[in-house]
């Protein structure tokens, strides 16, 4: 009899709990860990998992361990939905992620902020994310008008007397950022040769490179993804188009050099300053080079965004979303391997600023971006 009576209040917590009745703080992590920016999900998770191996191992948060969930989102908002219902479901109550701002900004309004769920996000960088004065969304990362008055004033020093084609994905991230450094290169008096849109899974760019020789572009500003960006720049070099790429933090991983193949030296990205380079993080970079990982692009700002929930957490002395969410905007900085975070009212850090980075060969004889000199 109390055996039985036992094992029911055991199923009654493990259903519960989602499955994790043993974990005390349940963290998800959400990105495309499938899929054709497979490449970003797993900076987020290799990250996110790192940070929390770490946490764990200095006593948790407010003593209590850390469990983790992924989730992958496959970069669609449909996706993204699933995700986060799953996650409401598994008792999460912390969520690092997700990449796309298309993903994060519907998964943060239609399930996060009714079931109390703090979101922080390392990559999605469109305004309207922390713009709707929801509680529960913080980001790590830069805001695409940021980026874009970055790369637009960059574009109207240097490439002033260029003929200029501003392209985009039309998704929220890649239209988003486009149209936000053609605004500021607008304002800086350049005036772009050609606008257009493309469908995120195109392959074929021969039409849209026909246009733009007839046109004499001689640079493309891309908002969008390394994927596409990838085959623009190779279809172009085959097709006679010599035109430099300028795009933003969506292509920096070294997918790029794989998709685009030498035809992508020369390339230019905006992207915040390099943490791999902050001195205080050698032992770190060198723990994940060690079990064969680059921690590139996101990695660090995904494992910032697990250090700035529970330094927060250590703060309120709770590990309440709400207590935790208050925390974030009212106190900081909180130390990170970004350097010291502190938040405003929105949910945005302070950080240092974009810089311009360009593609070339290192030391080494691998294509990869390097800030540019």
């Amino acid at each position: 009899m109390k055996k039985s009576l036992l094992s029911a209040v055991a199923l009654t917590a493990l259903v519960a709990f989602g499955g994790n009745a043993w974990a005390d703080v349940i963290v998800g992590v959400a990105g495309p860990i499938t899929g054709p920016n497979a490449a970003f999900g797993a900076q987020l998770q290799k990250g996110t998992e790192a940070a929390v191996a770490d946490i764990n191992a200095a006593g948790g948060m407010n003593g209590e361990q850390i469990k983790l969930e992924v989730g992958d989102d496959v970069s669609d908002p449909k996706q993204g939905i699933s995700v986060g219902n799953k996650f409401v479901g598994d008792g999460v109550k912390f969520v690092v992620g997700h990449f796309n701002s298309g993903v994060s900004i519907p998964v943060s309004k239609e399930v996060y902020v009714d079931n109390n769920i703090l979101e922080v996000t390392p990559a999605a960088t469109n305004p309207q994310f922390t713009e709707r004065g929801l509680w529960n969304v913080f980001r790590t990362c830069g805001r695409d008008d940021q980026q874009g008055g970055i790369a637009g004033a960059y574009i109207a020093a240097n490439f002033k007397d260029g003929k200029i084609a501003v392209i985009h994905d039309k998704t929220p991230y890649g239209q988003g950022l486009a149209d936000e450094t053609k605004k500021a290169m607008n304002a800086a008096g350049v005036t772009e040769v050609l606008y257009e849109g493309v469908n995120v899974g195109d392959k074929d760019f021969s039409a849209l490179i026909a246009k733009m020789k007839d046109a004499g572009v001689t640079l493309i500003y891309w908002g969008g993804l390394h994927t596409e960006a990838g085959l623009i720049i190779r279809q172009s070099a085959d097709q006679g188009l010599k035109a430099t790429l300028m795009s933003g933090d969506g292509i920096v991983t070294d997918e790029l050099a794989a998709i685009a193949g030498d035809a992508v030296i020369g390339t230019l990205n905006t992207f915040g300053p390099d943490p791999r380079l902050i001195p205080e993080n050698k032992a770190l970079v060198e723990k994940f080079r060690a079990q064969g990982f680059e921690p590139e692009a996101y990695t660090l700002y995904s494992y910032a965004a697990m250090q700035v929930i529970a330094a927060a957490a250590a703060v309120a002395k709770s590990n309440d979303p709400v207590e935790v969410a208050k925390a974030l905007h009212e106190k900081g900085p909180f130390k990170t391997v970004l350097g010291d975070l502190a938040y405003d009212e929105k949910g945005d850090p302070k950080l240092p600023g974009y810089i311009m980075y360009e593609w070339k060969k290192g030391p080494d004889g691998k294509i990869s971006w390097f800030p540019k000199g």
